[in-house]
Order: C-alpha cells, then sequence, then structure tokens
C-alpha cells in the first residue's frame, strides 16, 4: 500500500483501530514485546549512509588525474636515467596527498561535533506503568508522554492532547507552529494533519500522549534521509576543471616531447635510445609539477579564511565552487527570516503602536509617533499588554551564554508577546500575584481562541482572551476607547476588519485581545467555553512576523549585484513567502509564487520556463524542493541550495553546493551539505562566494605564473637542438626541477592568497565554457611573460660567456665556465619569476595602485627563493647534484637588476591596454 495512504489510515481510523492494528493499547506495551520489536524494527535512530572507509578516503586523495600525471611522470623521469628528479616527484605527490586527506578529516571531525541527533529520552507506558527509556529503544505500538519544549522521538497518533502545539519548520519549513489534537482534519500543506506529530519536530506548547506507528527510517525524517542518500555524488566544478586541464598540459607536453625527439634525432643527430630519454626529459618538464599541491594549498587557505567568517567547509573544492554559483535556493523560515517571532505593531480603536526590536529579547520598546511609551500611560495599552501576557502560558529564558539564543518554553506566538509585554515594562509575575489565575480554557485548532481567567478585585473575577481576529471579533459586542468600554457599532467592527486586512496584506498575522469582567458569584470551574467567551469588550490587536535578519538586505544586495539570483523555495504560505521577498528586495512585487499544488501539475517545459522569471516556491514537500534544483542544473545553472531542515536535505545533496546551519540545522541537512555555516548567517554565504570568487581568480594567476617558467626553461633546450648541438645545453633537468619544485612553489601559495580584488562582487558569475586555461593564459605565459623571461635567461648564459671570450672563443661546453652559465640561466629564470608573480597579482589594475607589499605571504616566498638560490650555488654537495657554482659579483648584480623593467614594461602594458582613455 502507498505509504501515504498508510499514513492517512492511521489519521482517519479511530483510536480503538489504530491500537488494534499496532497490537497495542493505552496500557502500551510489555517489556518483552517491546524487547521483541525492537529486534523486528531495529533501533529508533536515522541511520547515516554507509561512510567511505578510511582507507578508500585516503587513497582518493592520490588518484585524481593530476596526481595520476604526476604517477606518470616520476616514472618517466626514473626511465630517463634522472632517478632523483622521479623520485622528487613522487614526493610531491605523497605529501599532497597527506595534506589533502588530513585538511579533509579535519573538516568532517568538525562537522561531527556539530552533529547532535535524535532526542536521547522519551517517557513510555511500558507494562502499564510511566517509565523513562533512551529514545533510540522506542517501538511502533510504544505510548509516550510528550510536554512543552520535547522533541518528538517518532511518527505517531495523538490518543489525548491538552493545548497541544508542534513547531514542524525542521520538516516542512512552516515558520508557524502547528495545532495539534486528537480529532482529525488534514490541514493545509504537507504533514499537516491534526492528529499526528512526526519525528524531528518539537513540542511548542501542551501536553499530550501518542502511539508511535513509524520509527527511526520507517519515520517521515527517516525516508527524506534515505532520500539523500540514494542520490550519487557528482564531481565538483573545480575537479571538472583540473581533469580538463591535466589533459590539456598532458597533450601539450607529449606534444613537445614528440617535436623534440624528431628534432634530436634529424638535427643534432642524436641515437634513438639517447633521443628518447631526453624527450622524456623535456615531457617532465613541461609538466607543471608545483601544480597540484599548490592548488591544493590555495584551497586550504581559502577554508581557513572562510572558517574566519563562519562557514565550514567539508571537501576542499566545494571552495572553489562558490564562486561559479549562478542560483542560491534559499529555504525562507530560519535561513531569511530569525525564526524568531515578533510583534511589530499594536492596535486599538484610537492609536497605532510601532514595537521596535526584534526576537525573543528585550531589546526594544513601545513608540507613539515616535516616543516611547510605557503600559501604564495609556488605559487600552495597559488592558491589551495585560491580556497578552496573563492569558498566555509560555515562558522566556535568556540564555545562559553570552551571543546565545533565550530558550522558550511553549510556543513562538505566545513568546513574542511575553517580550512585548516587557518592552511596555509590564512584570508578569508581579501581576500575577495581584491577579492570579482561577482556570485555563486551553487554546483549540477548532475556535482557534484562548482564555484564562483570573481575580480581579474582592468581588470581581475577569476573563481575558486572545485569538485569531476572526474568531475572537465575532465574540465582542462591546469595545474599549480611551479606558471607556461601550457597546460595539458596524462602523467599529468595519474600522477593525480593514485595519486587520491591511496588515494581512503586508504579511503580518494578527492576534486579536478582549476581555469580560464577571462577579465572584459565577462558579469558575462551571464555565464553558460557550458561556464564558461571549459578550467580549474589543480591546485592540497585535500583529506579528518572522522578521528577516538584519543582515539579509545588504546579503541580497550584494547578490544581485554579483549576478547571483536568489529563489525562495520554502513550506510555507504564498502570502508570508512573497512579503518576505518583497521586504527584503529578494523579487519585485511582480513576482509569480508557485505553491506545491501548481508545482505539481506543471511539466518540465513549464517549470522550466518559470525558472527563467523572478519565481517564488511555497507549500513545496521535499522532493519537490529536489526537483526545482535539478531542473535549474537542467537550465545549466549553478546552484547553491541553503536550509536548516530535514526537508531542505535532498535539495542541499543535489545542489552543486549544499549548505547548511550549523546552529539550527538538522543531522540529516549538516550530513547532506557541502557547508556548514556554523552562526546560521546568510551573510556568511555571501562572504564565501566573494572568497570562491577569490579563490578561482588566484589560481588562474598562479597558473599562469607556473607555466610561464615552463616557457624559458625549454628554450635553452631548442637553441640546443635548433644548433645541432653547437650551443650546449644551457640547462640541466635538476636544475628545472628546481624552479618547478623549490623557487616557484612558495611565491605561489602567495598567489594563492592574493586579497579579492574590490569588485569582484560586483561582476557576474565565470561562464561554465570559461576554462582555467583559457587564450588569456596561453598568451600571457607563453607570448608575454615566458618569451620576455626565455629571452633574458639566454642573454645571460651568453652574459657569462661573452665575458669569458665569447665570440672568440667557442661556447663552453664543460668547466666551470659552462657551470656558472648554466647557474645564470637558473637564476635569470628565477629572478624573472620574481617581476612575474608580481605582475601576475593584477590583470588590469597597477601593481603599485593596489600596493606592492599588500601581500606579505609572495615577500616571504620571493626571500625564500632567492635564498634557496644561493645556498644551492654556494653548497658544495648541491654544486654536484644541480650542476651550480659560485657566482661573481657582477652576476648578482646583474640577476637584481633584473625584475625591475620586467615589472616597468608590465604597468605600460597595462596602462596602455586597460588606462590610456
Amino acid at each position: 500500500m502507498d505509504e501515504n495512504k498508510i499514513r492517512e489510515l492511521y489519521a482517519k481510523n479511530d483510536v480503538s483501530e489504530v491500537f488494534t492494528n499496532l497490537q497495542s493499547s493505552s496500557d502500551g506495551l510489555s517489556s518483552e514485546e517491546a524487547a521483541r520489536r525492537l529486534q523486528k524494527y531495529g533501533s529508533n535512530e536515522i541511520k547515516k549512509s554507509q561512510e567511505e572507509s578510511e582507507w578508500k578516503a585516503f587513497f582518493k586523495n592520490f588518484i585524481s588525474m593530476m596526481a595520476i600525471l604526476l604517477w606518470i611522470s616520476g616514472a618517466i623521469a626514473m626511465l630517463s636515467g634522472t632517478v632523483e628528479l622521479g623520485i622528487a616527484i613522487w614526493l610531491v605527490n605523497i605529501i599532497n596527498g597527506l595534506f589533502s586527506f588530513w585538511q579533509e578529516r579535519a573538516a568532517k571531525r568538525a562537522t561531527d561535533a556539530l552533529n547532535n541527533m535524535l532526542p536521547t529520552y522519551v517517557q513510555v507506558i511500558r507494562d502499564g506503568k510511566k517509565v523513562q527509556i533512551d529514545s533510540k529503544t522506542l517501538v511502533p505500538g510504544d505510548v509516550f508522554i510528550l510536554q512543552a519544549g520535547n522533541s518528538i522521538p517518532a511518527d505517531a497518533r495523538l490518543i489525548s492532547a491538552s493545548s497541544m502545539q508542534v513547531d514542524q519548520s525542521a520538516l516542512n519549513g512552516e515558520s508557524v507552529p502547528e495545532s495539534k489534537t486528537t480529532e482529525y482534519a488534514p490541514g493545509e500543506g504537507s504533514y499537516a494533519e491534526t492528529n499526528l506529530v512526526y519525528s524531528g519536530t518539537t513540542v511548542g506548547a501542551g501536553t499530550a500522549r501518542a502511539v508511535a506507528f513509524a520509527t527511526g527510517m520507517n519515520t517521515e525524517f527517516g525516508k527524506i534521509a534515505q532520500l539523500t542518500q540514494k542520490q550519487n555524488k557528482v564531481d565538483s566544478p573545480l575537479t571538472q576543471e583540473l581533469n580538463r586541464l591535466t589533459k590539456q598540459l598532458s597533450i601539450i607536453a607529449v606534444s613537445i616531447g614528440i617535436v623534440f625527439l624528431l628534432a634530436a634525432i634529424f638535427f643534432v643527430k642524436y641515437p634513438f635510445a639517447k633521443a628518447f630519454i631526453f624527450a622524456l626529459g623535456m615531457i617532465v618538464a613541461f609538466i607543471p609539477e608545483g601544480l597540484l599541491p599548490t592548488v591544493t594549498l590555495s584551497l586550504a587557505q581559502g577554508v581557513k579564511r572562510m572558517a574566519k567568517k563562519h562557514a565550514l567547509v567539508k571537501e576542499l573544492n566545494s571552495v572553489e565552487t562558490l564562486g561559479e554559483t549562478t542560483v542560491i535556493c534559499s529555504d525562507k523560515t530560519g535561513t531569511l527570516t530569525q525564526n524568531q517571532m515578533t510583534i511589530h505593531y499594536i492596535w486599538t480603536p484610537k492609536n497605532e503602536y510601532e514595537v521596535t526590536g526584534n526576537g525573543y529579547e528585550n531589546n526594544g520598546q513601545i513608540e507613539l509617533n515616535k516616543k516611547q511609551l510605557w503600559y501604564e500611560e495609556n488605559p487600552d495599552l495597559h488592558k491589551l499588554v495585560q491580556i497578552a501576557s496573563l492569558d498566555n502560558d509560555t515562558a522566556v529564558q535568556p540564555s545562559k551564554t553570552k551571543g546565545g539564543k533565550p530558550k522558550i518554553l511553549g510556543t513562538p506566538t505566545e513568546a513574542s508577546l511575553i517580550i512585548m509585554a516587557e518592552k511596555a515594562g509590564f512584570d508578569r509575575q508581579k501581576v500575577l500575584v495581584k491577579y492570579p489565575r482561577l482556570r485555563e480554557l486551553p487554546f483549540d485548532s477548532d475556535r482557534k481562541r484562548m482564555s484564562t481567567i483570573h481575580r480581579w478585585n474582592d468581588t470581581q473575577n475577569i476573563i481575558f482572551t486572545k485569538g485569531s481576529f476572526s474568531d475572537v471579533i465575532k465574540q465582542c459586542d462591546q469595545i474599549q476607547v480611551d479606558g471607556q468600554v461601550r457597546a460595539m457599532t458596524k462602523e467599529d467592527q468595519d474600522l477593525a476588519k480593514k485595519r486587520n486586512a491591511g496588515y494581512a496584506a503586508k504579511g503580518l498575522r494578527s492576534m486579536a485581545m478582549a476581555y469580560r469582567i464577571i462577579d465572584q458569584t459565577t462558579d469558575v470551574n462551571k464555565l464553558t467555553i460557550e458561556t464564558a467567551e461571549n459578550h467580549l469588550v474589543f480591546v485592540g490587536l497585535t500583529t506579528m512576523s518572522d522578521p528577516p535578519r538584519p543582515e539579509i538586505y545588504n546579503a541580497v544586495k550584494r547578490c544581485h549585484e554579483a549576478g547571483i539570483k536568489i529563489i525562495m523555495v520554502t513550506g510555507d504560505s504564498k502570502l508570508t513567502a512573497k512579503t518576505v521577498a518583497v521586504q527584503i528586495g529578494l523579487t519585485s512585487d511582480a513576482a509569480r509564487v508557485i505553491s506545491g499544488d501548481e508545482l505539481n501539475t506543471m511539466s518540465e517545459d513549464e517549470l522550466r520556463e518559470a525558472l527563467k522569471g523572478e519565481v517564488i516556491f511555497a507549500r513545496v514537500a521535499p522532493e519537490q524542493k529536489y526537483k526545482v534544483v535539478k531542473t535549474l542544473q537542467e537550465n545549466g545553472e549553478i546552484v547553491a541550495s541553503t536550509g536548516d531542515g530535514v526537508n531542505d536535505a535532498p535539495a542541499l545533496k543535489q545542489a552543486d553546493i549544499g549548505i547548511a546551519m550549523g546552529m539550527t540545522g538538522t543531522d540529516v541537512a549538516k550530513d547532506a551539505a557541502n557547508i556548514i555555516l556554523t552562526d546560521d548567517n546568510f551573510a556568511s554565504i555571501v562572504a564565501a562566494i566573494e572568497e570562491g570568487r577569490a579563490v578561482y581568480s588566484n589560481i588562474r594567476k598562479f597558473l599562469t605564473y607556473i607555466l610561464t617558467s615552463n616557457v624559458p626553461e625549454a628554450f635553452p633546450s631548442i637553441l640546443f637542438l635548433l644548433s645541432g648541438g653547437l650551443i650546449p645545453l644551457p640547462m640541466t633537468v635538476m636544475q628545472i626541477l628546481t624552479v618547478d619544485l623549490g623557487t616557484d612553489m612558495l611565491p605561489a601559495l602567495g598567489l594563492g592568497g592574493e586579497p579579492v580584488d574590490p569588485d569582484v562582487m560586483k561582476q557576474p558569475p565565470r561562464k561554465r565554457n570559461e576554462h582555467l586555461l583559457n587564450r588569456s593564459v596561453i598568451v600571457k605565459a607563453f607570448l608575454w611573460y615566458g618569451l620576455i623571461s626565455s629571452i633574458i635567461s639566454v642573454s645571460a648564459y651568453f652574459f657569462v660567456n661573452m665575458q669569458n671570450g665569447w665570440p672568440q672563443v667557442p661556447l663552453a661546453a664543460s668547466g666551470l665556465v659552462y657551470m656558472r652559465a648554466t647557474t645564470m640561466v637558473l637564476g635569470a629564470i628565477i629572478f624573472s619569476q620574481i617581476a612575474n608573480v608580481l605582475n601576475c597579482r593584477t590583470n588590469k589594475v597597477s601593481i603599485f595602485k593596489k600596493g606592492l607589499f599588500t601581500n606579505r605571504s609572495i615577500w616571504y616566498g620571493i626571500i625564500f627563493e632567492i635564498l634557496l638560490f644561493l645556498v644551492l650555488t654556494v653548497t658544495p654537495g648541491l654544486q654536484q647534484l644541480f650542476n651550480t657554482t659560485r657566482l661573481l659579483p657582477v652576476d648578482w648584480l646583474f640577476l637584481f637588476c633584473l625584475p625591475i623593467p620586467l615589472v616597468l614594461i608590465d604597468e605600460i602594458k597595462k596602462w596602455a591596454l586597460y588606462h590610456r582613455k
């Protein structure tokens, strides 16, 4: 039978039939039967998807396409006779793999520390007695007890309930608590049956008993978790881009190797074996061995910077994917809004008061005409605050930690009324002593009202009533204006209805306040709802909403400036969703709002078309949120999906980047996400996107920088071949390795940490067909920086030979002069790269405008490469290994002067191309 049909039967059947189906009773199960069922159904917990084994997680860091290329390069180096080079390349691969593994394990440990699964204990009826058990041992058929503040441990049918309200936002995204009773009504939206409660949700107010009919992975919570776990993981855009880059570099390197093989055979007349080994060496030279560790460390730097901005990144590649994001699918409750009901306005027939401050803290005041007002200063405000505070079962406990959130023992709606009264200066506990509560007529979803009866004076009691406007106003035949009570006229009712409609149009929920004074001769215990809640005196309205997060306005603005579209996908009502979207600037008032029911009837083409315009999705189920994300991806979008509830998990997993809330998020959501916001702040997403864009820009910068050195590394060998061997080989393979894995590494890492360009969030996201190795990079690396560096490095070679009699004497092919010449070629490349790393810091802006010394990491790298070069030239053992020797003072002067003209030439180019106008 269909699972939804089974759920419907549990809701619609009589309680006695439910007990029969579950083979249980109001006295619960026996301990023996519970143990048997635990064996049959398993423990009541959300089982995580089978995690990748430690060994698999470890080895995957050594088998990416770029890593495989390095394994092959090392092997080729060994075959070509340079065993030391091969070992060095393999060591680079091993160190990089170990670092990647350590980084991702650290992120996983941090994620695990955030996770907090289902409630630990629950009160059940076993053997006819009330006992406390571990919630993991709860089974279908168990009868359990619920009260305010409890997390609900299983899907269950209510068998008794008193003033029961449940916060289901984690499951359906609905910000307003659901009223629950033992009577069935279908409700509006997902999981809205009035007599069913669901695992993973929270009791806001009231008490109840329920019988469990589904536990663990069979609950709705568990089914959504299963839906998430079944989804296949796809490579991130950066992984795909690096794979593409690896193929490109492999083709370039092998093509160059073939050219050098043929040239060595036909121009230098090398025998095939010697030519083949020489070609293998050139293939290794043209593979940028330092690229993979530089990318890894750059991403790790991005992860570290994001952590400071409250974004915990679980996988390194997720950093850059954020920068490509074109669409953010965002939940509303708790993500765009605070998930803290707040009173904004108080209306009485004479005045409208504004209530400042947001959330469950006394951080505002009551204002009339922009002036603060205390409750005693106006009789109508006094009475309304009195009703709101005393006709109330909720308590708000301040946070015990600095910056923490207050704890609500009750419902969000009543909590907002408590805070409103505090802002008016009302001391609830003190007033309760004066007007003690005698009786309560609990709220129920049919009449949508709640009343409490209090002692008023020696001869009178008072009934305070609050509830939905339409359900309270019809019980009123009197009205209080300026402290005077008179009969309510049609004009009074019309005015109140008009104001209520105006607030509703703004997306505000209203609650009406009324009262009635009765003689103490009336027995309060004999009063019924019908006899108590009539002939009431209408006092006024309070209006409330779940306010947007303060930082959301600027965050939305920055996303729009960056060309990023934000689509609200929520379980809340259409009116509330659109009101919030328009209020925070997410959409214009013309945006289309599509409900879950409408989405079910739409074809794929209709949905694709709708997603191209301004659109909001409301009252959607988890599988529908997933469908929206998937369709956006089919439209070619890079999608980031945010959320905190279990209902968000499938979409989080499907999205290119899933972003979960760390403080309020469910474990299922956090497990499905790539990034967790530790402060639940939407603005942190924008900061993370900015960081992601900077990471990609910096990867391209150091790709340009690293590839640049390949040209002067190869150029001497080209001269050697084209001259038929007349020009001795000016640079050895070990010297090439010195540049690729030694001197280039730290400056490249400095580029990876280059500060964000000021205009990075004012540019559209990069297109999917825009690759790392594009025309601009090739021109800069090979035809501009590379060509200039090649000319300079070869000039350094001839500079030394000229000092020793060339061209009158042949170019030195061995001995001290040859060693000094090759050392100068190496030095010229290193010092040219100093200029290149500074030039690569900016694409269009002058380096002097950005600040020559603003990136200290680059300068530390420059100092390191100069010192490393110095050590290689003066250390005896290293001199033989790297074919170097001591340089003369004139040589050092030549090298230190090199970067200055190179930087100035690039500055002139940037000015001519971008700033001359």
